[in-house]
């Protein structure tokens, strides 16, 4: 059940509603954007008929939830999600690009990226403190000493932080750290860390498994929001096919299929859905134009000596490139009106 409240509905109406789900053993969730205000109740339909609540002060509407995800379908809310990083907004008219390595390496590696980041307009930094690996071998992040090199970034460039939680162990050392939550592709059935990062006060960043249907992407977007985080962002990463040119196939019919199902922004990562650095500027225009929210670019000083991912990593003067690029095609797509490009 979807109740939409009056815009001026008041606090105490407000809660009026939600005492009487609560007093019918449902569990509500309030979902408010800049012109919309509205309650969530999964199942109530099956406690309370619409015509008990619909009278109630400050109700405008109740709307039947038919969807198998209540909170994350497209019906769930008044209007799409915009969720805030930092200043930096994701959904609704511009268009978020976070840049920065696969991982945290150095101080030295991370500052030189994050600077020419900030310089290019970007204002989220991407970098792994902690890097679920194919290999056990293979270099598996700094830890806690990568979240340290990540704060000093923010401090010293202004950047908005989004690194990854791979377990509910380390989780609360993300959380600090972070501004955004990464649930990686391999982790993206792992509910438990789905439910821990539901209970985050963080925005949460949920990548598309490798082998993932869309519903199976939104089952485990409702996880998050059914612990009560509002803030969650898809990002489809490409899915592994039988096509053998790119690392994964990227899925560009799946970023209007989520928006059309979905009230959550949508992202496009072109650097790990291809694995190739001369795919990722055409697959990262192709997001933009058929109507990602934002793109996840990974980009590095020195690729050739990078730790993990160095084949797919743009070199500064691509990824300054990207940034006009994308920028040019959202503009051409949102028409004269728009005066926000980058955020």
């Amino acid at each position: 059940m979807l109740i939409l409240m009056q815009p001026a509905a008041t606090p105490d109406q407000v809660a009026e509603v939600l005492a009487l789900l609560d007093s019918a053993g449902i569990r509500a969730h309030v979902h408010e954007a800049p012109d919309s205000l509205s309650i969530v109740a999964p199942h109530a339909s099956q406690a309370l008929k619409a015509d008990r609540i619909e009278p109630m002060a400050g109700v405008r509407r109740v709307v039947s939830l038919t969807s198998p995800y209540k909170l994350a379908s497209a019906d769930a809310a008044a209007g799409r999600t915009v969720v805030d990083v930092r200043g930096t907004r994701i959904g609704g008219p511009d268009l978020a690009l976070v840049g920065g390595p696969c991982g945290v390496e150095s101080r030295e590696q991370l500052f030189t990226v994050a600077r020419y980041v900030a310089e290019a307009g970007v204002k989220l930094l991407r970098a792994g403190a902690f890097k679920p690996r194919t290999s056990p071998y293979a270099f598996q992040g700094l830890g806690v000493e990568g979240l340290r090199l990540l704060e000093e970034a923010r401090r010293e460039f202004d950047l908005g932080i989004v690194t990854e939680a791979t377990e509910v162990e380390t989780f609360d050392d993300v959380e600090r750290s972070a501004d955004m939550v990464q649930i990686g592709a391999r982790n993206m059935q792992n509910f438990a860390l789905l439910r821990r990062a539901g209970r985050s006060e963080k925005p949460v960043l949920l990548k598309r498994g490798p082998a993932a249907t869309l519903e199976e992407w939104l089952y485990a977007a409702e996880y998050v929001l059914s612990e009560g985080n509002r803030q969650v962002v898809l990002c489809e990463r490409g899915i592994r096919t039988w096509s053998d040119h790119a690392r994964n196939t990227l899925d560009i019919s799946v970023v209007p299929a989520a928006k059309a199902l979905t009230h959550l922004p949508v992202m496009v990562d072109p650097s790990h859905a291809t694995g190739r650095r001369d795919l990722v500027i055409p697959c990262a225009l192709a997001g933009v134009a058929v109507g990602a929210d934002g793109l996840l670019v990974e980009t590095h000083c020195h690729p050739e000596k990078a730790l993990s991912d160095g084949p797919q990593a743009l070199l500064p003067s691509d990824f300054i490139r990207l940034v006009a690029q994308a920028g040019a095609v959202h503009r051409a797509l949102q028409g004269p009106s728009l005066t926000g490009l980058w955020m």
